[in-house]
């Protein structure tokens, strides 16, 4: 379940729409260039939203391999996600030195599909067809249903297979494309990346729609939370989509023309990149009139179930939360590290004798500033706090024996278990609903609580703290949860007229 959001700074693809998220590792090299020319030069010309595609896909590590062995898009149908495999399937055969491509998807129709667009490239276009084993289709081809394969003079082969009831078997490949990876289950992805685990420099495409409530999308949506959360340095995700509020329109009376604005062919334009291309009006407007409001949320707007539910407290209610800190209280510190180690936020929280905890976000620095900063501050006040709690593998150890070593009392550090953790997410809700906290309205504060959403922990309904947003950190708003914790379970009581420097 995730909510995201779209800066309306982000320039448009000349009339189309930039992706909803995009997130690809770092490159310092990249071959898209190649592939789009190589494209038109059999004279398939890429949309701008395809090429923008192929750039965030194809970026390579100074040795040459591929950043990026996974690459995951998610738009809704009818966008041209098929030439983009046409396009990068020739690329890898002809420029990248793919030995074998392999085009699926869960039924050998789709797969067929794909099939037909390449055999009507080459037969469009002399110069591609020479390019096949023995310069010719006749004998570059097979074309019999469920062995379809196109082979090349070079002695590199595309082939095109379904998933149903294929297991892992055939998968095995320099670079794999799973269409409608929205179906696609633990099980058959577990044999997939089995079969290609032994290749020297994989790539594996995952292109899809957001899945039904029918559909196994266990794996999609696992690797779509990764791309959002920018977790992993091997993976891309593109996701295109309209804003969940926009499936809420009155798009049944909008199909039949009864309601209209602009409105509705922005949210539109914004979930499909090929609005102004490839995109037929009066079939969409056929799709709003006839598919229920979530089927066309999910088909035709981009909008996965659940995206607008995720947002874990309530913006609203933490605005009226505004108030003045106490000037004699009982403090305590939280301390987060981020998953991937990259950051840190340090937070406080007073706790006065009568009245709501004033929490506030006291600094939050990238980890390229190691632990000693926090150290030394926190070891100047640790006799005047009342706990400061530390979690995040990222450096909660590297920290903890900092203060240590600067002879910082045991029994003020909390490194929380997984159930203290969940207690004190919970106990941030619980205080925003209740209204037994105050905060002073800092930016940096409420843009966390705004891009933080849910994310289970353990099995038994326990949840913490993920970023919903592109640019989403919630580190800030954890360690306020934290320090929060902190105040109120520790029976640490080192006097309430400390002097409170934050």
């Amino acid at each position: 379940m995730t909510r995201l959001t779209r800066s309306p700074s982000v320039a448009l693809l000349g009339e189309q729409a930039p992706p909803r998220v995009l997130h690809a590792p770092d490159a310092r090299h990249n071959s898209w260039e190649d592939a789009v020319e190589l494209s038109a030069s059999f004279g398939l010309t890429l949309d701008p939203w395809q090429e923008a595609v192929l750039r965030a896909g194809l970026g390579e590590r100074a040795n040459g391999k591929w950043v990026s062995q996974q690459v995951g898009l998610c738009a809704p149908r009818q966008n041209g996600k098929s030439q983009l495999i046409v396009s990068r399937a020739l690329a890898g055969v002809l420029l990248f030195g793919e030995r074998k491509v392999v085009i699926s998807a869960h039924q050998q129709d789709t797969a067929r599909e794909t099939f037909g667009k390449f055999m009507e490239l080459i037969e469009s276009n002399p110069s591609l067809e020479a390019r096949l084993f023995g310069g010719s289709v006749r004998t570059g081809v097979m074309n019999a249903v469920n062995r379809e394969h196109i082979k090349f003079a070079n002695g590199a082969i595309i082939k095109f297979k379904a998933r149903s009831g294929a297991g892992g078997r055939g998968f095995s490949s320099d670079c794999l494309f799973l269409d409608e990876a929205q179906i696609l289950g633990p099980r058959a992805w577990a044999s997939i990346n089995s079969t290609m685990s032994a290749m020297e420099n994989p790539q594996v495409w995952l292109l899809g729609t957001p899945p039904t409530p029918e559909d196994d999308g266990e794996i999609f949506e696992r690797i779509r939370e990764a791309g959002i959360a920018k977790k992993g340095a091997s993976l891309t995700w593109i996701e295109w989509g309209a804003e969940p509020a926009t499936k809420n329109l009155d798009w049944r009376s909008w199909g039949q023309d009864v309601v209209g604005g602009p409105e509705y062919e922005a949210a539109l334009a914004s979930a499909n990149p090929a609005w102004h291309t490839r995109i037929n009006l009066s079939v969409v407007k056929g799709e709003a009139a006839t598919y229920s409001p979530n089927q066309f949320a999910l088909e035709r707007l981009g909008i996965w179930t659940g995206d607008d539910l995720a947002r874990a407290i309530d913006l609203e209610s933490w605005g009226k939360l505004k108030g003045d800190a106490p000037t004699e209280a009982r403090i305590s510190y939280g301390v987060k590290f981020s998953i991937d180690g990259s950051g840190v936020a340090l937070a406080g929280a007073r706790r006065p004798d009568e009245g709501p905890v004033f929490v506030e976000v006291i600094d939050s620095k990238s980890m390229a500033h190691g632990v000693t900063w926090l150290a030394e501050w926190l070891a100047e006040r640790w006799r005047d706090t009342a706990c400061i709690t530390i979690d995040g593998k990222g450096g909660a150890l590297a920290l903890v024996a900092a203060l240590r070593s600067r002879k910082v009392r045991a029994s003020v550090i909390l490194t929380p278990t997984s159930d203290q953790a969940i207690a004190a997410y919970a106990g941030l809700l619980d205080a925003v609903t209740n209204k037994t906290i105050a905060h002073s309205g800092q930016p940096g504060l409420e843009k966390s609580v705004a891009s933080a959403g849910r994310r289970d922990i353990g099995g038994l309904g326990g949840w913490g703290l993920k970023p919903i947003t592109q640019d989403g950190d919630v580190t800030p708003v954890e360690a306020v949860a934290l320090a929060l914790y902190g105040a109120r379970t520790s029976k640490r009581r080192p006097g309430h007229k400390a002097v409170i420097d934050f």
